[in-house]
């Protein structure tokens, strides 16, 4: 769940807006250059999120631990600020780096801008999820991440609701939890977006208010 605003000094409110500023450009710079090494040809492919930085930082103060991300190619500037994703993860995913180390998403088994945190450590064992900021794998088809976007939201309210699942603390804060999803203008227009906030609707669990960030949408569910 949200936490509840506090009052910052003068200074924290200056740090905090050179520190958004700083990373915004950062983002900005990494979309231009990552753009050029497509179009030279050092890099075969490139889907970037330049003009969403703003929002995307906005989103990234809302998104709390245990809370989960479905969304799409162009949240590079929210990954970096919720600090699932560095510049160096962000080019060796564009260069498709095998490496699970420099490249944790998926090892370069993903076009860039797919992005995931790993659910599983090195024993192959679960991570505490409400410790975490989570991102579910991004998938190619776009409005893909709808269904998976209603899932987790309906999850959150199992849990919520089920006291059989409440002993499963690792997966869930007894569904306290938000499900937050981001998609193009484009994708808005497709069949699985209106059928997934109609499911949304009638299963309740779609926010009373979708707020409406940037062009293209940022909304979430929980």
């Amino acid at each position: 769940m949200a936490e509840e605003a506090k009052a910052i000094t003068f200074d924290e409110f200056k740090k905090q807006t050179l520190d958004d500023y700083r990373l915004a450009h950062i983002s900005r710079q990494a979309s231009l250059l990552g753009r050029k090494e497509v179009l030279t040809g050092k890099a075969k492919f490139g889907i970037f999120g330049d003009g969403k930085e703003l929002a995307q930082i906005a989103m990234a103060k809302a998104f709390q631990k245990g809370d989960f991300r479905s969304g799409y190619y162009r949240d590079q500037t929210f990954m970096f600020a919720i600090g699932e994703l560095t510049v160096r993860q962000f080019f060796a995913q564009l260069y498709a780096d095998t490496s699970i180390d420099r490249e944790p998403a998926s090892a370069g088994r993903q076009m860039n801008g797919h992005y995931a945190t790993r659910t599983l450590d090195e024993n192959g064992d679960w991570k505490n999820l409400v410790e975490m900021k989570n991102s579910s794998s991004d998938i190619s088809p776009t409005a893909g991440q709808m269904a998976r976007l209603l899932g987790l939201a309906y999850a959150s309210k199992l849990y919520r609701n089920n006291k059989d699942l409440q002993y499963l603390t690792q997966f869930s804060d007894h569904g306290n939890e938000v499900a937050f999803g981001t998609i193009g203008n484009a994708s808005c227009a497709e069949g699985p977006f209106w059928e997934c906030i109609n499911a949304g609707g009638v299963l309740m669990v779609l926010h009373s208010s979708i707020p409406w960030l940037y062009a293209n949408g940022c909304f979430y569910l929980g």
